[in-house]
């Protein structure tokens, strides 16, 4: 990750989060206007092959809920909240590619869908017709799990940090998170199909970050960065090494440009480098 962050860093996207919310705003608008335009917009592999490609983007738009309008604002404050604190935690770059990957794991998930369903759901596609079959699956793949990886992904990292439920319990994260993923456990279990699909390539990015991250989970980049490199610190003191300058103590992993010679006049088996080996005081033991 560090590799990658030094040569595309400079391309992350600075306030992602509240780019998301203003792709959910504009959904909701279209939804109060024409909510019949929306099925234009959402992630349909089949509308997709036949030439709407912009759908590949549009069904960021498509907001993952519009029936209360009052709990709608509320959660976008949330999701903006906890996205913003994940950035300044996590860094920028770190956290496009986060969410960003749950993003793309979606979009493959869906044409992965297609092919399932052109596989073992042949029949039924037959009697309803793909274009309308894929325009009703399509509304499973939306923003709704995305989101709930970033949720994820803030209790994982902040599991301490108190909300308060009902905006009267204080209740810790970590325990709304725990909840949540019995209840995305069950609903992977007894939903369909089409919905166990949408599902696991939404989260697919949590589970990633989850088994690469969790050993320094609640660390920021420069915290990761420092321990990184008080390992190697370690690990050079602690190391056996072959050459040993008698004068400085340098050896070949702390100065591999350096080149190091035993001293045939000293008495003893003393190692000099090439800085030393002619200004040293030659030892005489007797």
């Amino acid at each position: 990750m560090s590799n990658f962050e030094r040569k595309f860093g400079k391309y992350a996207i600075k306030n992602i989060s509240l780019m998301l919310i203003m792709c959910y705003a504009v959904g909701y608008l279209i939804n109060l206007i024409n909510p019949l335009f929306l099925s234009y917009l959402t992630l349909n592999p089949y509308a997709i092959l036949h030439g709407q490609i912009w759908r590949i983007l549009t069904w960021i738009i498509v907001p993952p809920d519009t029936s209360n309008l009052f709990f709608v604002l509320i959660m976008l404050y949330f999701y903006y909240s906890i996205g913003t604190t994940l950035e300044r935690s996590w860094g920028t770059y770190r956290y496009n590619v986060y969410l960003l990957s749950g993003m793309l794991f979606t979009v493959i998930g869906s044409f992965l869908l297609m092919a399932y369903c052109y596989i073992f759901n042949g029949d039924i596609m037959a009697a309803y017709g793909a274009k309308d079959f894929f325009s009703a699956v399509s509304f499973y793949f939306s923003t709704y799990y995305v989101n709930m990886s970033i949720f994820l992904a803030f209790a994982a990292t902040f599991p301490e940090a108190q909300v308060l439920l009902m905006f009267i319990i204080p209740v810790r994260i970590k325990w709304l998170g725990i909840i949540y993923a019995v209840m995305l456990g069950a609903q992977f279990l007894t939903g369909s199909v089409y919905s166990r699909f949408a599902m696991g390539a939404s989260l697919l990015n949590f589970v990633v970050f989850w088994f690469t991250s969790k050993n320094h989970i609640h660390m920021s980049p420069k915290q990761v960065k420092r321990r990184q490199e008080f390992k190697k610190e370690v690990k050079r003191s602690t190391g056996v090494t072959k050459h040993k300058c008698a004068i400085c103590g340098r050896t070949e992993v702390d100065s591999p440009q350096l080149e190091f010679r035993f001293c045939s006049k000293c008495d003893g088996n003393y190692e000099y480098c090439q800085e030393h080996l002619f200004t040293h005081e030659h030892v005489k033991l007797y």
